[in-house]
């Protein structure tokens, strides 16, 4: 036979005169920690106050007390910054370069005409004004490697491309005609008087030959002759065209 069920005696209600619970609203008993009913802290600590903005950032989100590790995140913040800046003014150049580059390819070139040219040295019969006559069949003679010729223009300008034509013309059967110079200095002047030289490798074949640039502020370019070929006795360099090309 199964045990018969014990019959406990019903508890009187508890009577309650304290503060309602936060959450439910039940009373409970003055001295309780927790509501009778759902159990919620009836006394809840105060939440701390929310953050400003600035400090939910690394590294101001921590909380930390006061003077703990405070000098040490100052003395971060510091070198950071001052990283930040050393690499901001080291960069500077490089990205001025690459955003003119940028514009340089994104622009359609459009010639630009030297107002004056002047030779070191020329043939007698071959000056140096062929060099920018717009034809290919006419040539600047030069006795000897190391001439030079300087192009002046009427206003500073970007450079973005030189087309050399080499030889004493771009016709294959003349081309060879007379000497021609493999190796070229291209020494280019500012408007504020700073000189930057670059070297142009040429190929020994007739036509024109193109080359990306990039310099500002352009006021004269001076091309200087080097590592002749076919120099031989009664012949002399020749250089077809050169022609210049600026930023739209």
């Amino acid at each position: 036979m199964a045990p018969r069920p014990v019959v406990r005696p019903l508890l009187a209600p508890e009577e309650s005169d304290g503060a309602p619970c936060p959450d439910c609203g039940v009373p409970n008993l003055p001295g309780r920690r927790f509501c009778r009913r759902c159990a919620a802290p009836l006394n809840p600590a105060p939440k701390p106050a929310p953050l400003p903005w600035w400090r939910t950032v690394w590294p101001f989100r921590r909380r930390v007390r006061a003077g703990s590790g405070r000098g040490v995140r100052l003395v971060v913040i510091l070198v950071a910054v001052a990283a930040l800046c050393a690499a901001g003014v080291a960069l500077l150049p490089a990205g001025r370069a690459l955003f003119e580059d940028t514009r340089d390819k994104l622009g359609k070139p459009r010639p630009v005409t030297p107002a004056t040219s002047r030779a070191s040295a020329e043939v007698s019969g071959h000056p140096v004004g062929r060099t920018t006559d717009g034809v290919t069949n006419s040539y600047w003679g030069a006795p000897a490697p190391g001439a030079s010729v300087t192009y002046t223009f009427r206003k500073p300008f970007r450079l973005v491309d030189v087309i050399i034509t080499n030889g004493p013309s771009k016709n294959a059967r003349q081309y060879a005609r007379q000497a021609r110079a493999l190796e070229m200095d291209l020494v280019v002047t500012t408007s504020d008087g700073e000189q930057r030289t670059r070297k142009l490798a040429l190929s020994d074949k007739p036509g024109p030959q193109p080359f990306r640039t990039g310099f500002s502020d352009v006021k004269s370019i001076r091309l200087v002759l080097r590592s002749p070929v076919g120099l031989t006795a009664g012949r002399h360099l020749a250089l077809a065209e050169v022609e210049f090309f600026q930023r739209t």
